[in-house]
């Protein structure tokens, strides 16, 4: 059976960052299907088509003006320098609000690093969960009182409404748009042709800057690792603080420095990851998945899987093993 590429159109404003722009185009174009046809067609417009000044020593020509989004499955706006007044005063400008006005009703929208503030004026982020570069949190928060804003993930997803910190965390998040709707064997091969890892632990928190640890810092790295290695095992913090040779608060203030989330909701998630896995390649049942996971029941399974992913295990495994249908919406 023939699909259908999914259309992504990227809107390149004045000021784009070369980076943020050439991601959605990489990424999305090496997602293939089994018989190596290509799953998602990725154009790119500007406010007008032609020159589009970038913050590199050169501008790029676009051959698409604003209409080209009336068009798109989903839209990908890249952070742009330009955006500045978007900061200022919490306004959207009026020529980004007459090139929002192409996009249909129910397209996915995408933001990487600052572009959030776009969608964030337009209207588009009010009582959903969102972040931005590090650097930005607290002014996206006070201009928008309104966003819950989430400073330490690399990426949020409400559905409908994607947002990701700063610059790779666009990769992030867009390798995470091609596991949601592909499945994760898919992402993982586009993360291998990129040489990218198709998975960072924790959030943009571990990157911020603090002051340099002193020599012979203990880390929890090792911790984490062997975590991984006991995903099935009933992991209690205190057995993690022994581990890491550090006392229980100081373990979960250092892993949460290093990694961005509390070491419960770490585990969480890499369990998470682990059933999807197994739900997408094998035939086990719920309840072998949850012990291998670690979740012990398939009741548990079917909690936990639900709160990130929004649906039933037997019903994720259906999406990615049945006909290509898109699957419901995730969050993080």
């Amino acid at each position: 059976m023939t699909v259908t590429p999914h259309h992504i159109v990227v809107l390149a404003l004045d000021g784009v960052i070369t980076f943020e722009l050439g991601i959605p185009a990489r990424i999305f174009a090496m997602a293939e299907d089994a018989d190596g046809a290509p799953l998602y067609r990725v154009t790119t417009c500007g406010l007008t088509a032609g020159p589009v000044q970038t913050t590199s020593d050169f501008d790029v020509h676009v051959r698409h003006d604003a209409t080209k989004l009336a068009e798109a499955d989903t839209v990908v706006i890249p952070a742009s320098h330009e955006i500045s007044t978007a900061h200022l005063d919490g306004r959207l400008p009026a020529e980004i609000a007459a090139a929002f006005a192409h996009i249909r009703p129910g397209t996915r929208v995408v933001s990487i690093c600052t572009a959030s503030f776009l969608l964030a004026a337009a209207g588009l982020l009010d009582g959903r969960p969102a972040t931005t570069h590090w650097m930005s949190t607290e002014q996206l928060q006070r201009l928008y009182p309104k966003v819950k804003v989430d400073p330490d993930v690399l990426y949020t997803d409400d559905g409908d409404v994607l947002t990701s910190a700063g610059v790779s965390a666009g990769i992030d998040l867009c390798l995470h748009i091609v596991r949601r709707d592909h499945g994760t064997e898919i992402a993982n091969k586009v993360a291998r042709r990129s040489v990218i890892p198709p998975w960072r632990d924790g959030g943009q928190a571990q990157y911020i800057e603090r002051p340099v640890p002193g020599p012979g810092t203990a880390s929890t790295a090792a911790t984490r690792a062997w975590i991984l290695d006991h995903l099935t095992e009933t992991l209690a913090l205190t057995e993690l603080a022994s581990h890491a040779n550090m006392s229980v608060r100081t373990f979960t203030r250092r892993f949460r420095d290093e990694v961005g989330r509390t070491p419960g909701r770490w585990i969480t998630a890499q369990r998470v990851e682990r059933a999807r896995g197994l739900l997408e390649s094998t035939d086990l049942s719920a309840d072998q998945i949850a012990r291998r996971a670690g979740f012990g029941t398939s009741a548990s399974l079917r909690k936990h899987l639900h709160e990130a992913l929004g649906v039933a295990p037997m019903t994720y495994r259906r999406t990615f093993r049945g006909d290509g249908v898109r699957p419901p919406a995730a969050g993080n």
